[in-house]
């Protein structure tokens, strides 16, 4: 199969329109080993990168001698931005072998995505804000109610209703939120400033997954250049958020400013968060959007038993039981709303797959 000639933002078209297509772009038909094979290696790859990039942050945001979370982010920012001017320069140099849209900045596309930008803002912060307090091993129940706020705000902005089956299943994910919340306390690791930050990346990730469809055309439907647009813009205004929230000190104060590692591992954590949005496309474009979605539930069950074991932590019954609640809810939910999509026209939000594309490097993961 000829990768390259296959265009990212095809690769999200397809995904989007919920592709199954088991042949390659020629029409010629695979074995079924092989077939298994890609997508195991397809599914390995979203998983590997996925679940790293979460522990990464994670490690970058726990430093404690470096407190300036937004300046972290705004750094991964640049280096999406950075990487998106390298493919295009790349394929302008290859253009046989690397298919990427042009980068060029075009100040009108640039301020009609900056309402979208807003909220993109709005999402990464509160995401790794919570990711920060909360650390990885309830990070998935933390930040749990972004399906909920899909139903809340596609009936609010859009005016689409959601099946009763729906709502059961967002009733499964909430009692597990609660359930999770009540046994960290139970346990006196509880930081309710991190579960307020969960729950506002949830409503943020929601607003962006709405947000992004509207956008969508400004940028001719390519996810590349929407994240191109949308990252130089949140480096932008995250600049004087540095300054506002006193970040500005800390940074100057920080004695490993001049530590190769330091920066190799900043530059990591934002290359890992540029391959997302690849690697969850192309896990699409091999299954489907309710595998991907299945996928990125097994995916969180699993970073979530990685975190327990590596902390060596003990957890009760009852917190495991509020895990498995959200992530049974968010599947349930996934599963209903594929078949309602078989029937006919979505009733549900519109969104199920661009909520892991556009969060980029701050999944849900």
């Amino acid at each position: 199969m000829n990768r390259s000639q296959l265009k990212r933002s095809n690769i999200l078209r397809m995904a989007l329109a919920g592709s199954k297509d088991s042949t390659d772009q020629d029409g010629t038909g695979e074995s079924f080993i092989l077939r298994s094979i890609k997508i195991a290696a397809v599914v390995t790859l979203y998983w590997f990168i996925s679940i790293t990039m979460v522990f990464l942050n994670n490690y970058l945001l726990d430093n404690k001698d470096l407190d300036a979370p937004i300046f972290i982010t705004f750094f991964q920012c640049l280096v999406s931005v950075g990487l998106c001017r390298l493919m295009y320069f790349l394929s302008t140099l290859f253009p046989g072998n690397i298919d990427f849209p042009s980068m060029k900045f075009d100040l009108k596309v640039s301020r009609e995505v900056l309402p979208l930008t807003i909220v993109f803002i709005g999402m990464i912060t509160f995401n790794n804000l919570c990711l920060k307090h909360v650390g990885v091993a309830f990070y998935t129940v933390g930040r749990s109610l972004s399906t909920v706020f899909n139903v809340i705000f596609s009936y609010t902005i859009i005016k689409q209703t959601t099946s009763l089956k729906a709502l059961l299943c967002c009733g499964a994910i909430l009692g597990g939120f609660w359930l999770g919340v009540d046994q960290e306390g139970v346990a006196g690791s509880l930081s309710w400033t991190g579960v307020i930050f969960g729950v506002l990346a949830s409503a943020c990730v929601s607003l962006n997954a709405i947000f992004t469809k509207k956008v969508m055309p400004v940028v001719d439907g390519s996810i590349w250049k929407l994240s191109f647009y949308n990252n130089l813009n949140a480096c932008v205004l995250f600049l004087p958020l540095i300054v506002i929230f006193g970040e500005l000190g800390s940074i100057l104060k920080f004695n490993r400013l001049g530590d190769p590692q330091f920066w190799g591992m900043m530059s990591l954590g934002g290359l890992f968060g540029f391959g997302i949005g690849y690697v969850t496309g192309l896990q699409i474009k091999f299954t489907s959007p309710l595998t991907h979605n299945v996928s990125g539930t097994a995916k969180a069950c699993a970073q979530t038993v990685l975190a327990v074991m590596y902390n060596h932590s003990s957890k009760s019954a009852l917190w495991w039981t509020s895990n498995m609640m959200v992530l049974a809810g968010s599947s349930g939910y996934t599963w209903v709303k594929g078949i309602e999509m078989k029937k006919g026209p979505a009733q549900g939000p519109p969104v199920t797959v661009s909520k892991e594309v556009t969060e980029k490097k701050y999944p849900d993961v």
